[in-house]
């Protein structure tokens, strides 16, 4: 019986040094990802490529650049270019629909598509997270099509100028196809 016992110890040491072993290097083939990273620059302007469609509740935050009531429901379809003049070249646009979700009206939950036609890569991003409208906010991609089709990644939003009519938010890209995805060139 007891070297029926010690036989079941020692298989249950091997295996799990084996496991160690595997797990250990199971992600080194992160640094030899296919990535892609890159900033771009999304101009929103109220009541022109945005547009509250539902009013959050009375008694919060109340409108302003930088906050939207509690409950607020807003859309947008906003132009992504390469600098922060909204004059710079057009490379993508940003549509989606966020609803604040924080009572200082500060955050929001944010779902985008982010179409983009770059020079060696066109297609769509799409992103879900909770976006701060006056800090840097990390949104993961959730998915994409044509060239990013399987992409991993996120995108890092932080405001450039919530001041006037339109404000500026710096959109950067972190990008990383998996092994099995080939990236077209």
């Amino acid at each position: 019986m007891a070297s029926l016992q010690n036989y079941v110890l020692a298989i249950l040491v091997l295996a799990t040094i084996q496991l160690k072993a595997t797990s250990a290097g199971s992600h080194d083939h992160l640094q030899h990802l296919k990535s892609l990273h890159f900033s771009l620059f999304q101009h929103e302007t109220i009541n022109k490529t945005g547009y509250i469609i539902v009013d959050g509740i009375k008694g919060g935050a109340g409108v302003s650049q930088t906050t939207t009531p509690f409950g607020t429901l807003f859309a947008f379809q906003d132009p992504l270019t390469v600098a922060v003049n909204r004059s710079s070249k057009l490379v993508g646009i940003a549509e989606g629909t966020t609803v604040t979700s924080s009572l200082d009206g500060l955050r929001s939950i944010s779902i985008a598509k982010l179409t983009l036609r770059l020079k060696n890569h066109k297609g769509s991003l799409s992103v879900v997270g909770v976006t701060n409208n006056v800090k840097s906010s990390d949104l993961p991609v959730v998915g994409g099509t044509e060239d990013f089709m399987f992409v991993q990644g996120k995108v890092t939003t932080s405001p450039v100028d919530l001041t006037g009519l339109t404000v500026v938010y710096k959109i950067q890209f972190h990008l990383y196809w998996p092994p099995y995805a080939t990236q077209a060139s």
